[in-house]
């Protein structure tokens, strides 16, 4: 049983999605940090509110709260996929170059290429019978 709980826990999708996880934890700190503390006083600055938080609808409904978490969100969107993604898909991109991997060669499924070929092997038979095939 720990035998197999070992070998479940070092493949390399469970430490990669741990590794993801630390750091995510941590670049969201610094995301909050970052929209905390420069991008919502710029943004009070251009609307005169200094926190959306208190920003409230009808007299109680706090929309602002849910307005500071879009903004929050988007940005740590934005954050990762400038910071992580783009970076990490242009050194696969240089990798596969180096290496000789052509990205615009798809790979076909070999079901699909299975029935491609029983498709063009009945085509085949039946244009090349005259007709008068007789099923044995």
């Amino acid at each position: 049983m720990i035998k197999g709980f070992k070998d479940f826990i070092s493949q390399g999708n469970v430490m990669d999605l741990a590794v993801a996880v630390i750091i995510g934890a941590a670049f969201g700190k610094v995301v909050d940090a970052l929209v905390e503390a420069v991008l919502m006083p710029a943004i009070a600055m251009l609307v005169g509110t200094p926190n959306f938080d208190e920003w409230l609808v009808f007299g109680s409904i706090k929309v602002g709260v849910l307005l500071t978490a879009i903004v929050n969100f988007l940005l740590i969107a934005a954050a990762v996929y400038f910071c992580i993604v783009m970076p990490m898909n242009k050194m696969i991109e240089r990798r596969n170059r180096k290496l000789g991997i052509d990205p615009e060669a798809e790979a076909v499924d070999p079901q699909v290429q299975l029935l491609t070929e029983i498709r063009d092997a009945l085509n085949g038979t039946a244009q090349g019978s005259s007709g008068d095939h007789v099923a044995r």
